[in-house]
């Protein structure tokens, strides 16, 4: 099993955190995206979008990593950790959406103005963190997870970008909540941090 991905991509790192949380051992490939080296046609043929991160299982690429967290939770977890009952399935799925729009348009662009001089209006984006962090933060309320008692796929979604907000103006002290849950998934036995 390879692992596609960038050292800076928090995106990559959602997949980094799932296969460690599942003790599943991996190749990492390191994508040059400065290079360009994800619009090759080598790399297209893995993922015609040519994004990070991409799995390589065998013959299979799996992308996005939503898709990515989905697919290793049904393949190598025996469905762990997405709750079987039809609401928690809702509330994961609204999490990886969540994660997937909300958190990247905010959270992850403003981080990209910041260590890119991506052209994106930053204050704008900030505003738009704080509103989805003091969203998190009410859903946090006399919880420990995002669904259900322990940790789903969900937490993983939405975790690295809001962690992330370290290479921001944005600070998590702000929200309690989402402060000590960030901590909670940093101090798991199997947490890895994440490079670059």
């Amino acid at each position: 099993m390879k692992l596609h991905t960038d050292p800076l991509s928090g995106n990559s790192h959602k997949v980094r955190l799932m296969l460690a949380l599942i003790g599943k051992k991996y190749e990492e490939v390191a994508v040059d995206l400065a290079a360009g080296e994800h619009k090759t046609p080598t790399f297209l043929a893995k993922h015609p979008l040519g994004q990070v991160p991409v799995l390589e299982d065998g013959a299979e690429y799996a992308y996005d990593s939503q898709g990515i967290l989905v697919y290793l939770n049904a393949k190598y977890a025996d469905d762990a950790y997405i709750p079987a009952d039809p609401v928690s399935q809702l509330r994961v799925a609204f999490w990886l959406s969540f994660a997937a729009n909300e958190v990247q348009h905010s959270l992850s662009k403003a981080r990209s103005v910041k260590l890119f001089g991506a052209p994106h209006d930053y204050e704008v984006l900030v505003e738009a963190s704080h509103t989805y962090l003091i969203f998190i933060d009410s859903q946090l309320s006399g919880r420990d997870w995002l669904v259900g008692e322990g940790i789903t796929i969900a937490d993983l979604a939405v975790f690295p970008y809001v962690m992330l907000t370290k290479d921001t103006t944005i600070k998590l002290s702000k929200y309690p909540k989402v402060e000590s849950w960030v901590k909670r998934i940093e101090t798991q036995d199997w947490y890895v941090p994440m490079p670059g």
